[in-house]
């Protein structure tokens, strides 16, 4: 089978990308990381990939005039990469419907609790973990889907 060409988009520490690299390493995932895809500038994953000389690119929301074309930046970006699966490994955007349907069937999300338990707006990184201690929960998880 031949090797997944992978985009994955983050928005914070990107300790889910840390991970995918990791096992990508160890031959336990048959991909490559082409590229690395953060709406902030200052998103310490974009130094992780860098580290292991993987493509980063930052597109800053805020230099669109639109929510369709922030997001058709990405799906270019993506495109350029020649990009077969799209993982969102804590990246906080909502995607555009084009975004979805550009990328069918090909989009990954990785939310750090066992949905439909603490997830919603403002459910994200360790405020999950923080809101699952506060409510006593024995077992947590996450959600890939």
């Amino acid at each position: 089978m031949p090797v997944k060409k992978i985009g994955i988009l983050i928005s914070g520490s990107g300790t889910n990308l840390q991970s995918l690299i990791d096992e990508i390493n160890k031959g336990n995932i048959n991909g490559e990381i082409a590229v690395v895809i953060s709406n902030k500038k200052e998103a310490y994953g974009l130094e992780r990939a860098r580290l292991y000389n993987i493509d980063t690119v930052f597109i800053n929301e805020k230099k669109y005039e639109s929510f369709e074309l922030f997001n058709e930046a990405i799906i270019a970006e993506l495109k350029s990469h020649e990009i077969d699966l799209v993982v969102l490994a804590g990246y906080i955007k909502i995607l555009s419907h084009k975004f979805v349907e550009e990328f069918k069937n090909k989009i990954i999300n990785i939310h750090p609790s066992l949905i439909p338990s603490f997830c919603g707006k403002g459910y994200y990184g360790i405020k999950v973990h923080q809101a699952a201690i506060d409510y006593g929960v024995r077992i947590s998880g996450a959600t890939v889907h």
